[in-house]
């Protein structure tokens, strides 16, 4: 095996790869990921420590499995060899983050002027990316599309920087099939924030006014949304162990354990001791404003 360190979601970890392994495809994807995707081969300081992630290629079946500190992967040969590398090496360490109270989750967020971060909640196609977008352009700055990090640093929630790049529906209704054009974006965070609010998105133009309400304390149904949404990148499939070429299928990953469902459990109370909304809005430009008068 090749031993190497690789970087990703703000988190280091050690990376075993079979021998001769090129990492240049995986490499590509790292402005898909929040903290990017970024080995260092040979390492230039020792291995760290704390988690390491073997991958082999050799098996028959792709397959993940546990032990202590360790995971271990086995991809299809092809897979271990394009981008999905560095996919599912991001999502098989969430369990190292949750560990370290840092986690992925499923959101946008922006940062106020004044430096003020806030999540952006809502299912897909709820405007999250419209809606970040029309705050950039009031001066906001970006933090995340769709994936953002979130620390429990003390009695501190944390903003972490998260996916710089977004994909972007076009303006022209009959290009509603067409492959989203991926932009950066600009300004992006750099530096950590402290979380300011939480709001949840509905942008649809059967809306009939912008409205803004609080949503604490949280109903059952807030409280199960938030807890699937927390979980998605541990105890879900958001990666195919498979890779582009073959069916997008695969084990639940082995990853979740009863003490990081309880500090989710926990992260869920503090998010409820914050600014906590629920906005309704006819269209992305009408929700950043009410967003913005908000927050400024």
């Amino acid at each position: 095996m090749t031993r190497a360190a690789v970087t990703t979601g703000h988190l280091t970890a050690t990376l075993e790869l079979p021998p001769g392994l090129d990492t240049g495809p995986a490499v590509t994807a790292a402005d898909r990921l929040p903290g990017g995707w970024h080995p260092t081969l040979p390492p230039v300081a020792g291995l760290p420590d704390g988690p390491v992630l073997t991958v082999s290629d050799t098996g028959p079946e792709p397959a993940v499995r546990v032990h202590g500190q360790t995971v271990h992967l086995n991809l299809p040969h092809q897979a271990a060899r394009t981008s999905t590398l560095a996919y599912v090496t991001y999502t098989a360490l969430e369990r190292a983050r949750q560990q370290r109270q840092i986690l992925t989750l499923h959101a946008n967020a922006a940062v106020t002027p004044s430096g003020q971060g806030i999540l952006l909640l809502g299912n897909k196609g709820a405007g999250k990316t419209s809606v970040t977008l029309a705050l950039g352009a009031r001066g906001w700055t970006h933090a995340g599309d769709d994936l953002t990090v979130l620390v429990e640093a003390g009695p501190d929630l944390l903003i972490f920087p998260g996916k710089p790049t977004a994909a972007v529906r076009p303006a022209d209704p009959a290009l509603w099939q067409a492959p989203k054009p991926v932009i950066t974006l600009t300004p992006f965070l750099h530096v950590p924030v402290p979380l300011a609010g939480v709001i949840r998105l509905t942008v649809h133009p059967a809306v009939p006014g912008p409205l803004l309400a609080l949503a604490t304390p949280f109903s059952p149904n807030e409280q199960l949304r938030l807890h699937e949404a927390l979980a998605r990148y541990i105890s879900g499939l958001p990666t195919p162990l498979t890779g582009p070429v073959c069916a997008p299928y695969g084990p639940v990953w082995p990853l979740d354990d009863p003490s990081l469902a309880r500090w989710r459990t926990h992260l869920i109370t503090r998010l409820e001791q914050h600014p906590y909304s629920y906005l309704y809005a006819p269209d992305a430009r009408t929700a950043a404003d009410l967003i913005t008068k908000r927050y400024m």
